[in-house]
């Protein structure tokens, strides 16, 4: 099974206890598939520590930027005029790991397969 990568609404689905993200997120740990969760995603969903935010983090690998994601970032933007920016670290996020997107933003990231073919989109 190929990895997760959970953006913001991902988190935030989690956080609600939305049951197609819970059965995601529990068969993922029962089988031990990584989810990813790009650093700036929890950012935007951080806001203020709570018990169930801090569980979640701890069953994440929250991914720090780096000099080649952020470049490959910005070359998707380039091909993507419209994109935004957060939309395309994740999918950059994806597309290193091969693995799959939990969003919310399903039309958004859809848009950016034409530069990250190979990633899957599924929405929360």
């Amino acid at each position: 099974m190929s990895p997760f990568v959970f953006d913001t609404g991902g988190l935030i689905a989690l956080e609600r206890s939305r049951f197609r993200a819970l059965t995601l997120f529990k068969t993922a740990r029962v089988d031990q598939v990584p989810i990813i969760v790009p650093s700036v995603c929890v950012a935007e969903w951080w806001r203020g520590r709570t018990d169930v935010r801090e569980k979640l983090l701890e069953a994440v690998i929250v991914e720090h930027t780096d000099d080649a994601l952020v470049r490959l970032t910005g070359e998707a933007l380039a091909a993507t005029p419209r994109a935004a920016c957060i939309d395309a670290l994740v999918m950059a996020t994806a597309a290193r790991h091969g693995a799959v997107v939990f969003t919310s933003d399903v039309e958004d990231l859809i848009a950016l397969q034409r530069f990250f073919p190979a990633v899957r989109v599924l929405g929360v």
